[in-house]
């Protein structure tokens, strides 16, 4: 059984705006196929600028950090390990 092909999702925001390409698989095509009444290029446009903006946040705040990425991963690995273990002693 061959995967989905994905499907080519053309973001248009404007005409004097660039234009990017979007690839959905078929399955979410279709899903969305079922809300016509959505503006996708809008919502695609709207998630992009909500991401930038939490970057540019993460940027303004690390930028006179002195940590090291190597650093980051080690404090983000602690994180994670201490809500794994929090997670399994709640479903105790």
């Amino acid at each position: 059984m061959d995967p989905p092909k994905d499907t080519v999702f053309c973001v248009h925001i404007d005409s004097c705006m660039p234009t990017i390409t979007v690839n959905v698989d078929d399955d979410l095509k279709k899903r969305m196929e079922k809300h016509p009444e959505i503006n996708w290029s809008e919502v695609t446009r709207q998630a992009i600028q909500e991401k930038i903006k939490t970057l540019e946040v993460m940027d303004d705040l690390t930028s006179t950090s002195e940590l090291t990425e190597s650093d980051v991963a080690d404090i983000a690995d602690k994180i994670n390990e201490s809500a794994r273990k929090r997670v399994e002693e709640e479903s105790e």
